[in-house]
């Protein structure tokens, strides 16, 4: 199986610069994509019909705000669009979807450096998903996690690690 994830930054924007023709020649089993800044209703037909791939879309209430997408060669069993807690799932960014064989999280974690109440938000984010994964681990599902973690491990994973030392999420 091909599983891609990619923060695009803007579907839209990456639309306009190639996508469809880059997920043509990827063929993935399973395209996720995170930070969309997109309601479904906003997004190329093109897309959203992409041939043989069934399309998923969580948006944020704020507009052009955050949002996943999952693309998948096979329907799953079931979606869900957030954990069930309502003050992270209006942020549009966890899509779960099942699988006979696994369980697919997609999601788009919060950055934590605009302020102490929004450090408090992510830590809480990652406490709610990973309460979530582990009773989907105890009832015996594989679980598949991907998306963008806003979290860097090492240096490398910043584009300017020095400007970064102090920043929550490094």
């Amino acid at each position: 199986m091909k599983l891609l994830s990619w923060n695009v930054n803007g579907i839209r924007a990456v639309y306009k610069k190639g996508l469809m023709e880059w997920l043509q020649n990827e063929k993935a089993d399973i395209f996720c994509f995170q930070e969309t800044k997109a309601a479904r209703e906003q997004v190329p037909s093109e897309i959203i019909e992409n041939d043989g791939y069934h399309s998923y879309f969580s948006e944020a209430e704020k507009k052009g705000y955050s949002g996943v997408a999952v693309f998948t060669r096979r329907e799953p069993l079931q979606v869900e669009y957030g954990l069930g807690i309502p003050r992270f799932d209006s942020e549009g960014r966890t899509i779960v979807a099942y699988f006979d064989d696994f369980i697919l999280y997609n999601i788009y974690f919060p950055n934590g450096k605009a302020s102490k109440e929004r450090l408090t938000y992510k830590m809480n984010f990652y406490d709610a998903f990973l309460n979530h994964a582990s009773e989907k681990m105890k009832d015996g599902h594989n679980i598949i996690v991907c998306g963008d973690v806003n979290t860097a491990h090492t240096e490398i994973d910043l584009a300017r690690p020095k400007a970064n030392e102090n920043t929550s999420g490094f």
